[in-house]
């Protein structure tokens, strides 16, 4: 099994240009209100160039369906990201995969399928005990989230033996202000961790 790198809150098409040449296998556009948030036309023009094999993921956060549905017609996206209990108020079409969000302290993840697993509030760099994730990352397909970086994602990879993991703020300068160093870093520090497993 490969294990999924996901770089979140991209903005720049050089940022986007970074993660796929790093070697990505997906990339996370955010909707909701948060220094990372793009519009939906935004996304879909810095993500024109990626290639099919990366997804791309449409991270939101309690959408209303017209919202979602705006997102859906006008960056067609190939994942959609949001909280698990949002899912039941949302039309979403079998053509796009859904990735629930599992928090620490909330229910534990209810699928067999990908889904993500983070702190209690997103985007905030907070890590969740890893010992914790590593028990429910032995069902389903977890993305782990929540204050990873270069520096920790290898430990975190060996610890959790998650399907995937997810980094956002950590690969900043600054709120929003992605880094091209830090997203190679971070990329190559999972991929090297990967081979020891």
């Amino acid at each position: 099994m490969t294990l999924l790198v996901k770089v979140c809150g991209l903005r720049e098409q050089h940022h986007v240009d970074d993660a796929v040449d790093a070697g990505a296998g997906a990339l996370g556009f955010v909707f909701a209100a948060s220094p990372r948030q793009v519009t939906p036309a935004q996304a879909r023009s810095i993500s024109e160039h990626i290639p099919s094999h990366v997804r791309r993921v449409a991270v939101m956060q309690h959408p209303g369906n017209d919202e979602w549905l705006a997102v859906l017609e006008q960056f067609a996206p190939d994942v959609l990201q949001t909280d698990a209990r949002d899912f039941e108020n949302l039309e979403v079409p079998e053509s796009v995969e859904r990735w629930p969000v599992y928090r620490e302290g909330g229910p534990a993840p209810e699928t067999d399928d990908t889904y993500v697993y983070e702190g209690p509030k997103s985007g905030h760099g907070e890590t969740v005990d890893w010992s914790a994730a590593a028990e429910l990352a032995q069902r389903g397909n977890m993305v782990l989230a929540g204050g990873l970086n270069a520096d920790n994602v290898a430990k975190a990879i060996r610890t959790v033996r998650p399907f995937g993991v997810d980094a956002s703020s950590g690969l900043e300068s600054a709120p929003g202000q992605k880094d091209s160093h830090l997203i190679t870093e971070f990329i190559s520090a999972a991929k090297a961790a990967e081979k020891t497993l």
